[in-house]
């Protein structure tokens, strides 16, 4: 039973320790091909992305999405406009804010990534429920993680104001 424990202990750490770090570094690569491919940058590609998935926002939500500041979303929003992905309506509640819309049907970017997509479903073929049902839920479950773990650190970095950030000390300070 130890010898299991162990084995299972040495997969755990396979995991953590370097394939969920490649397959990470391996989709944001792809991800800047396919931001390069239609012409966008990575952050309007993915800011895109979360329009997609959540549906119509404000700006101010893609901030507190991404963490970007108002400046770096205006600029988002500015290109992703001009290159036809959305559209800016008024906001019918607050006449301030302005609502940010997927402009198009079917995004291009579906034609880009349906190559990878397709082999991704084939791959997924090779599994049972059970262990379908597992890799989704270890896929839903680790996405939360790093949202939270990525809001956790966005507070660290705000609390640290005046830190160094290589020594984590105190710096000094001009009186």
């Amino acid at each position: 039973m130890g010898s299991t424990r162990k084995g299972k202990q040495d997969v755990i750490e396979e995991i953590v320790g370097r394939l969920a770090r490649q397959h990470s570094t391996a989709v944001v690569l792809f991800h800047h091909v396919v931001a390069e491919r239609l012409g966008l940058g990575p952050t309007d590609h993915k800011c895109l992305d979360l329009l997609r998935e959540r549906g119509a926002m404000a700006g101010s939500d893609l901030c507190a999405i991404t963490g970007l500041t108002s400046g770096a979303i205006t600029g988002v929003v500015a290109r992703l406009e001009l290159a036809g992905y959305l559209r800016r309506e008024p906001d019918p509640r607050d006449g301030r804010k302005q609502i940010l819309r997927q402009a198009l049907e079917r995004s291009p970017i579906q034609d880009v990534i349906a190559p990878l997509r397709q082999d991704v479903a084939a791959l997924l073929e090779n599994f049972d429920t059970h262990q379908l049902t597992a890799i989704a839920e270890f896929l839903s479950r680790t996405t939360d993680l790093v949202y939270r773990h990525a809001a956790l650190l966005r507070g660290e970095t705000i609390s640290d104001v005046g830190r160094s950030r290589v020594t984590g000390r105190e710096r000094n300070r001009a009186r």
